[in-house]
């Protein structure tokens, strides 16, 4: 499988995933440019033009075992952007996993990667995804918030490109008090595949993954044997 990390995300944030896998799962995180090994390289703040950029990188995988696709919140959106081109070369991903994000199709008019810079680490702190310790050191601060902003500023910005749909099934999974996505924004990803669409909605909010961490990764293996996977609160549109 092959995740694509949210905002402000690297490839590490998969570590705990690569350690849950299941024999014969190989779990491959993307590295967004500007970040860990990768700092020196330009930020890149359309979400276009990443996709654009990674899925030449992830082509090659698809010619081998079948490849499955997950992203958190911005990273969801990309991991679909490059699902749509990857299906345009005839190397459709397996299935696509999406969590804490709304449908590609849906808008919201968000500005928060224009706010200062107080206000934006407020933001930052009110999803509970960043350890707040870490805004209180300076350096830190300077080190982190400009691949933050600019990631912001990427998903914000995005505007879903009308187009062919996805082929695969899709699995959106959300938090039922996470004010980044409703459940009615995420039924919206049936809309995005020919295939099966199947929600699942958790106690928590924009990080619910967090708490359900083991429950996900159990739904991430279910979809990559090719079952359906149980899910809270479970909505199911089947598309042919």
């Amino acid at each position: 499988r092959i995740c694509f990390p949210p905002a402000g995300g690297a490839s590490t944030d998969f570590f705990p995933v690569s350690r849950t896998r299941s024999p014969g799962i190989e779990v491959l995180a993307i590295q967004y440019p500007g970040r860990q090994d990768r700092r020196t390289e330009p930020l890149i703040d359309d979400l276009h033009v990443l996709a654009d950029v990674l899925a030449p990188v992830v082509r090659p995988w698809c010619d081998g075992p079948p490849v499955y696709l997950y992203g958190h919140s911005m990273g969801a959106t990309l991991a679909f952007e490059v699902g749509v081109r990857l299906t345009q070369e005839g190397a459709a991903p397996r299935a696509l996993v999406v969590s804490g994000r709304r449908a590609p199709s849906t808008f919201r008019d968000e500005r928060v990667h224009l706010l200062s810079d107080d206000d934006f680490i407020r933001d930052l702190d009110r999803l509970s995804g960043t350890d707040p310790r870490l805004f209180q050191d300076p350096q830190v601060v300077e080190m982190i918030l400009p691949a933050l902003r600019n990631d912001y500023r990427a998903a914000e910005t995005y505007r879903y490109r009308p187009g062919p749909r996805l082929d695969c099934p899709v699995v959106a999974l959300i938090g039922d008090e996470d004010a980044q996505v409703t459940v009615e924004e995420a039924r919206v990803w049936s809309e995005h595949t020919t295939g099966r669409f199947d929600l699942g909605v958790y106690r928590g909010g924009h990080f619910f993954i967090n708490d359900h961490a083991a429950d996900v990764m159990r739904v991430i293996r279910e979809v990559a044997a090719g079952r359906t996977p149980a899910l809270p609160g479970q909505a199911i549109a089947l598309r042919g």
